[in-house]
């Protein structure tokens, strides 16, 4: 009896310790900033991804940015592998996994950028370029995705900047099987570091994008 009532007493402070969150790991608080893609019930209706900036809006009018829309195969071609590194990337920090269903699928802010500089880079790619792509996404680093959403974001990140600048940037860098073969020769050289350094990244933490 006596085990058992301390049992009772540590399990409640020890889910207290694990956080809450929605989707792919989006913070169960008020209004945080995080990303939103949106499935439509029909198979051939197109998927948007859209930032939602929370208390961090100047106004009400800012407070949502439609980041891109894909048409439905190529959100197919994407979506198993996106939704299997975000969810190795949660379970290392300890949150739940998640997966994609019709409707709103919530996602962190961080990874939202990330799944918007792949978006982005197959929007208006060849069908058959789009696993290169994906291959290329992958062995980026997350701060890189960062960055590159940042760059891309400023003058060409609204739903209807498709084909210019840094979106036409994307599509050839990621697209490429050359920049493939480079990238894969550099992930395997920097392997061990980030293998090292995953367990250690702050997912909700300040990023510079």
């Amino acid at each position: 009896m006596t085990r058992a009532k301390a049992a009772a007493t540590r399990t409640p402070a020890g889910r207290a310790q694990v956080q809450h969150t929605l989707g792919f790991g989006v913070p169960a608080t008020s209004d945080p900033h995080h990303f939103k893609v949106l499935i439509p019930k029909s198979s051939t209706g197109k998927v948007q991804i859209s930032e939602y900036l929370g208390l961090q809006s100047a106004s009400a009018d800012t407070a949502v940015i439609d980041r891109v829309l894909l048409d439905r195969p190529r959100w197919t071609a994407i979506r198993a592998e996106v939704q299997r590194a975000f969810n190795a990337r949660l379970t290392a920090h300890g949150l739940k996994p998640s997966a994609w269903k019709i409707g709103e699928n919530p996602v962190d802010r961080l990874l939202g950028k990330e799944l918007c500089v792949l978006a982005w880079a197959v929007e208006q790619m060849e069908a058959s370029k789009i696993p290169v792509a994906v291959r290329n996404w992958l062995a980026l680093r997350p701060e890189e995705r960062w960055w590159l959403f940042g760059m891309t974001a400023m003058a060409t990140g609204g739903v209807m900047d498709a084909g210019k600048g840094w979106r036409i940037a994307l599509q050839h860098a990621l697209g490429d099987v050359a920049q493939s073969d480079l990238l894969g020769t550099r992930a395997r050289r920097g392997r061990n570091d980030r293998d090292d350094n995953r367990l250690s990244l702050d997912l909700f933490g300040d990023d510079t994008a």
